[in-house]
């Protein structure tokens, strides 16, 4: 008796594994440009460069843990800031703003007022956290 056996048949190249790999390589070249860094992008002094900063040439803010913004023992908003700092550019290019920030203020009220900065091209600008601890 004679058993018919089903042949298997061989690979047959239908080009659907070049094609998805085309495909896959258009993807990523693809995907690889909506890559978006959304950070701030500031000037960072050289390592050995020295500036000296008068005070007629400093604007100190205070940032309390609540969001406050303080200068000259007032609590102002950010456009308030705004208003302060390009006045005080317009007078002097050269200015210098420095902001001390209470360790339990929300890190937006921080990132909003880095924004300010960068937003007004302030050439020389610094945030130190608060030494005093509230700790309750």
């Amino acid at each position: 008796m004679k058993i018919n056996r089903r042949k298997k048949p061989g690979f047959i190249d239908t080009c659907v594994s070049n094609d998805c790999a085309f495909l896959l390589i258009i993807y990523f070249l693809v995907i690889a440009g909506f890559n978006i860094n959304k950070g701030f992008i500031m000037n960072l002094p050289a390592k050995d460069s020295t500036r000296m900063i008068l005070r007629e040439e400093l604007l100190r803010f205070d940032m309390s843990s609540s969001g406050d913004i303080t200068f000259a023992e007032e609590i102002i908003t950010i456009p308030r800031a705004k208003s302060l700092i390009q006045s005080a550019q317009h007078a002097n290019p050269d200015i210098a703003v420095l902001i001390t920030i209470d360790s339990q203020t929300r890190w937006q009220n921080v990132v909003s007022f880095v924004e300010l900065a960068q937003d007004l091209q302030i050439n020389a600008f610094s945030f130190s956290m608060n030494k005093d601890n509230h700790e309750n």
